[in-house]
């Protein structure tokens, strides 16, 4: 073989290597899936950036993302082991494990509730003793935990001293009057109201215009969005490692988010949300912020007084009947993904971490 064509043969071989490379690692990649709570939007953000920015094909991921849906129960998906994460709130997986399926919830999103009961001014509801007598909207189907607890908190019965109002998941009953009080979580329905034109005026509704009680204010700090998975599916070989790969590039995700909201929410609507630009930002900045700070590390789980407080308003509304299993939790894994992201030099607790100012568009555009 002459040189000319030894060199071309080398050439030729290399492009072999680097073509192949790809679909060698493509390959040695785990495949797992993770069933959202509800559709694609920023509240779920970080795991959406985790995919694009390559972090889980990094930990060797291949991660299939799942938008939830009324018609799509990441609790009936993972249960039949069809999936190996779910994301769902923490008081969920504690009834679905008392209800016989071996959830452990392996890690922890947001920080504090996000829950509010938003009024108009001319109603004159400025704090929760003036909620007596009027008619509150709720969600209800276990939705209403934080609401009722505030109600009974100011010596309210939720069957006697209201009238409660079964709501949809939008601020519309509110606006043509069917309810004196709506619920609202402040990163999407609240959000709603004020992309909404106010008829009396022919602007945007603002904050000037609402009385905003928000639970958290008054001290109900019940454990929010988790990352679970079934006990059984951990136990098998191997599968420690991939939901620890999997927990550590999820948080990385959130971590960009908070510190790129912008170039996060292009990402979620990259994902084919239904939801407009601005509305998607505002909702990226109050999940940041419901996020940040986290002062023991991202996704850590509280297990003092915040888990204490959420089981025991789980148990009060009947969500639970009992003490949780102490199986129905585990902090390893998170500490473990925590500590492997403070060891590159990310910052996992964003104690410096400041909202921005967000303009809402009408309908969210």
């Amino acid at each position: 073989m002459n040189r000319k064509v030894s060199l071309a043969f080398a050439l030729l071989m290399l492009m072999v290597l680097v073509v192949a490379a790809p679909v060698a690692q493509a390959q040695d990649l785990t495949k797992v899936r993770v069933v959202l709570q509800w559709v694609a939007q920023a509240q779920f953000a970080g795991y959406y950036a985790a995919d694009a920015m390559g972090y889980y094909a990094d930990a060797g991921l291949e991660v299939e993302i799942t938008p939830g849906g009324p018609d799509i129960s990441a609790d009936q998906i993972v249960a039949a082991g069809e999936a190996e994460f779910g994301v769902r709130p923490f008081v969920t997986t504690l009834a679905a494990r008392e209800g016989g399926a071996d959830f452990v919830s392996i890690a922890r999103v947001n920080q504090v509730p996000p829950t509010l009961l938003v009024s108009f001014k001319s109603a004159g509801i400025t704090s929760p003793e003036d909620l007596r007598g009027h008619n509150i909207g709720s969600w209800l189907g276990g939705n209403e935990m934080e609401e009722f607890a505030l109600l009974r908190q100011f010596n309210i019965d939720p069957d006697k001293d209201v009238t409660i109002v079964k709501q949809g998941f939008d601020m519309s009953q509110l606006i043509n009057g069917e309810v004196e009080v709506a619920q609202a979580t402040i990163y999407n329905e609240f959000a709603q109201l004020l992309e909404t034109v106010n008829p009396d005026t022919g602007e945007l509704y603002t904050i000037d215009d609402l009385n905003v009680i928000s639970v958290r204010d008054y001290g109900i700090n019940t454990l929010q969005d988790n990352i679970f998975a079934r006990e059984s599916w951990l136990a098998e070989d191997g599968n420690e490692a991939t939901a620890l790969a999997f927990v550590q590039a999820t948080l990385k995700g959130w971590i960009y988010c908070r510190d790129n909201a912008e170039d996060c929410v292009g990402i979620v609507l990259d994902a084919g949300t239904a939801l407009g630009e601005s509305h998607q930002l505002w909702m990226m900045n109050e999940i940041n912020n419901l996020l940040w700070p986290a002062p023991n590390g991202i996704g850590i789980l509280n297990t003092g007084e915040e888990y204490n407080q959420t089981v025991e308003i789980a148990k009060t509304y009947s969500l639970i009947t009992a003490d949780p299993d102490p199986a129905v939790f585990r902090t390893d894994i998170v500490e473990q993904a925590v500590a492997n992201l403070e060891a590159e030099g990310l910052d996992v607790k964003g104690l410096d971490f400041k909202k921005m100012e967000v303009t809402l568009n009408p309908g969210g555009e």
